[in-house]
């Protein structure tokens, strides 16, 4: 049925849709960065052969979420935009098409499970156990991918509509029954038997596929916005290619993160008399700074419907002041952030059992790298606008800006000075140059698309660079 009245995301005050629609995305992925934790912790029990396998796939699996929430991203903006300018019937046939990319995306994953999967781990060592239990467990998580794949599109679109409620309850199941089936099927229970590795992927599966089952089950019988429906269905090579404007570069800029840790590990592994320890820090530091950057993707998933949606309706005051609402509010998490860095990185780093060596190195690396988290707060924003009006080259290049174009190369060139801690400059450096970027490209988008945005007739945005 053809919606008539005005969707929330054009009504609403706009600091209170931001914090509505926030907060719920703010705490599933603490959920899911909860699930992480636990996952690793359980499969350490089993042995530090296990461990290393389940690291040894995770570019897999981190490519994997890339192309689900890339695609996902896109469907969201493509949905969002479409909605905002009443064209009900487009935004239905978008969603469509996201389920059906989902079922696609499975597909490629589930050959690569099966034909390529042992290869993959033979390329980094010879050791059987490693490639035994690493092939066990990517098999298993790629070839059952369709749970994974087909719910991140469902997420991401009712998250187009303006419902954070729901995507927020399917991670929710998804993470939930993996924390509670993990240990049944690593350890064993009852009649289940004990099956180490291939248990912790199990168990990975089951949670997806459950939180999949959620999710068709609220786009087809329950009420919202848009309405999924293959009766007389066609693909629409037009819709798919607007999906993937906003979407590849999605993928990409999701995908490029697992390269700069490589690109780092590699450079830190230059110093031969602290190499383990700063590398060992620096993946501390990760675990860390999720807690702070979180919130400001969560911020971001609620930013980005509204602002697609107020883009697609030419309401061009709406879309300003959640740009600018969502500029402050990430500003004040990463100070936040920053200031606890600052104060406190002993602290921080002893939750981890840091030695006195790691120490050295990461207090004061701590406070450093916690430069970048106020121009990173405005570039991620940036890069949330971009996508949000079908933009998505922009925010890609961005991204590449911030984690390899600068960051490497300075870190690079740092580390010839043969001090361990001026490496972490290189990421104020690197958020600094991405941050002018973004000014520069939003200054061009707005000029040529937003300025006159109530006054122009009604256009749909293509995928081209500003």
């Amino acid at each position: 049925m053809e919606q008539v009245q005005e969707n929330k995301m054009g009504t609403a005050p706009v600091l209170r849709l931001i914090i509505a629609m926030s907060l719920p995305a703010m705490f599933s992925m603490l959920i899911q960065a909860l699930y992480n934790i636990v996952d690793s912790y359980f499969v350490a029990q089993i042995s530090e052969s296990a461990l290393t396998a389940v690291s040894l796939a995770f570019p897999i699996q981190t490519l994997m979420i890339a192309v689900g929430v890339g695609t996902g991203v896109g469907i969201n903006s493509l949905v969002a935009r479409r909605l905002g300018e009443k064209r009900q019937a487009d935004a239905d046939c978008a969603a469509s098409h996201g389920l059906l990319l989902g079922v696609f995306n499975w597909i490629l994953f589930a050959l690569f499970g099966i034909f390529f999967t042992k290869m993959f781990f033979g390329a980094f060592t010879d050791i059987e156990e490693i490639i035994t239990m690493g092939t066990q467990y990517t098999s298993i998580v790629t070839i059952c991918s369709f749970g994974l794949m087909i719910e991140v599109n469902m997420e991401k679109t009712l998250q187009a509509t303006g419902n954070m409620i729901y995507p927020m309850a399917f991670q929710l199941v998804g993470a939930v029954t993996n924390i509670i089936l993990d240990p049944v099927f690593i350890f064993g229970f009852a009649f289940i038997p004990a099956m180490g590795v291939s248990g912790a992927a199990i168990a990975t599966v089951i949670g997806q596929i459950l939180a999949m089952l959620v999710s068709l089950f609220v786009i087809i019988f329950k009420d919202h916005a848009v309405n999924i429906n293959f009766r007389r269905f066609k693909p629409d090579w037009r819709i798919i290619k607007e999906i993937y404007a906003v979407g590849f570069p999605g993928i990409i800029m999701q995908a490029i993160g697992s390269v700069m840790v490589v690109g780092m590990n590699a450079i830190l592994f230059t110093f031969p008399q602290n190499a383990v320890t700063a590398v060992a820090f620096f993946g501390v530091y990760f675990k860390l700074q999720s807690f702070v950057f979180m919130p400001v993707f969560g911020l971001n998933q609620g930013l980005m419907p509204i602002m697609g949606y107020n883009f697609g309706a030419r309401k061009k005051q709406r879309l300003n002041s959640a740009t600018k609402y969502g500029c402050v509010i990430a500003l004040v998490l990463m100070g936040a952030g920053m200031l606890v860095f600052w104060l406190m990185p002993d602290v921080l780093l002893s939750i981890f059992n840091a030695s006195a060596d790691m120490l050295k190195i990461g207090v004061p690396g701590l406070r450093i790298i916690s430069l970048c988290f106020l121009p990173a707060a405005l570039g991620i924003v940036g890069s949330t606008f971009f996508q949000a009006v079908g933009k998505g080259v922009n925010s890609l290049l961005v991204s590449l800006l911030r984690q390899l174009i600068v960051l490497l190369p300075a870190a690079f060139l740092l580390a010839k000075l043969g001090v361990v801690e001026w490496v972490w400059y290189a990421f104020p450096i690197a958020e600094t140059f991405s941050l002018l970027a973004t000014i520069v490209l939003y200054l061009r988008v707005y000029k040529r698309q937003i300025q006159n945005l109530e006054q122009e007739p009604s256009r749909i945005s293509g995928p081209e660079i500003v």
